[in-house]
């Protein structure tokens, strides 16, 4: 029995997330948010909380900076019952990372100091670790800038031992899409992206051209559609799911939270249609509070919410 279900590496911060901002940022005034909320950053942290918190065993690798960010991302990571045994505290020039979230209606600006976020190297990573695992999951992709150029080579290593292996890679900063995803993509038994990634991934702007050519690569595509919830191409087999009504306080980190609640349910067998109502499921409980983790860590909350809307 392997230790964990699923094992992480990746980056981990804080989010800053300013609301009530104008929708016109002018130069040179100082423009008051009316709320703001610190929490739980970082797609890789976020994924790992939230499976941690549907009942997922979670291991995490990390590298950040001994700074008090750093010490509240490690905490609120540890509270959410994540093992952090493996992350690297390093003194050094770089910081943990932070992002800052302008909160506006129908739109956000994403602004992210990248501190240690980009330094996460081979050199960082408990293979064994890794490893010990049913399942091994990957977020961010363009921002593992020192690990991206091995990544191929750990997830052969991790396919020797007998996982299997997710992929959501967010936005290219650079929005080139190059990197060698293509050749990653072939160690990858999930991919995880959202229409805009999957089109951009495909070099196309129609989504069905591009699901069609995704799974010639990765056996199994999944698209997070937002409002319209999920669907997924395994083969010939195609497969939608509808997302829950509900208002949303705010989408930061519904995406990730999709993640963790279809691969809670991947990891264990569940078929395509339980595992993508398991994700919308859990893409819709983030968004009823502030940030990606909150609503997660209210296990009063979370456990009522879960009930209301079972698969």
């Amino acid at each position: 029995m392997p230790r964990f279900d699923v094992t992480i590496a990746g980056e981990l911060n804080l989010d800053l997330i300013l609301y009530g901002l104008p929708e016109q940022l002018e130069p040179e005034r100082e423009l008051l948010a009316d709320r703001m909320m610190l929490t739980l950053g970082s797609s890789s942290a976020i994924v790992a909380h939230n499976l941690s918190a549907l009942g997922s065993r979670v291991g995490f690798q990390s590298r950040i900076g001994v700074d008090p960010l750093g010490t509240i991302a490690l905490e609120r990571l540890q509270q959410g019952g994540v093992d952090v045994s493996n992350v690297r505290r390093l003194s050094g020039s770089a910081t943990t990372g932070l992002t800052v979230i302008l909160h506006h209606q129908q739109w956000r600006n994403i602004l992210t100091y990248a501190g240690t976020i980009f330094e996460l190297s081979w050199d960082d990573l408990d293979l064994n670790y890794l490893a010990d695992s049913r399942h091994f999951h990957l977020s961010s992709y363009y921002l593992q800038r020192n690990l991206r150029p091995r990544v191929c080579e750990l997830f052969q290593f991790l396919k020797s031992k007998g996982l299997t292996i997710s992929l959501d890679t967010n936005d290219d900063p650079d929005d080139t899409w190059e990197g060698g995803l293509e050749e990653v993509l072939h160690y990858v038994d999930v991919f995880l992206p959202n229409e805009r990634e999957a089109c951009k991934a495909a070099r196309t702007e129609n989504l069905e051209e591009a699901i069609r050519k995704l799974s010639t690569i990765a056996p199994l595509v999944v698209v997070k559609l937002g409002k319209k919830g999920a669907i997924a191409q395994h083969g010939t087999e195609h497969y939608a799911s509808p997302s829950h009504e509900i208002v949303p306080v705010d989408t930061v980190g519904a995406g990730d939270s999709f993640d963790a609640g279809f691969l809670h349910e991947y990891v264990r067998g569940s078929d395509l249609p339980n595992c993508l109502a398991s994700g919308n499921r859990a893409g819709a409980l983030s968004t009823t509070r502030p940030g990606g983790t909150e609503a997660f860590r209210d296990s009063e909350h979370r456990q009522h919410f879960l009930r209301d809307h079972a698969i």
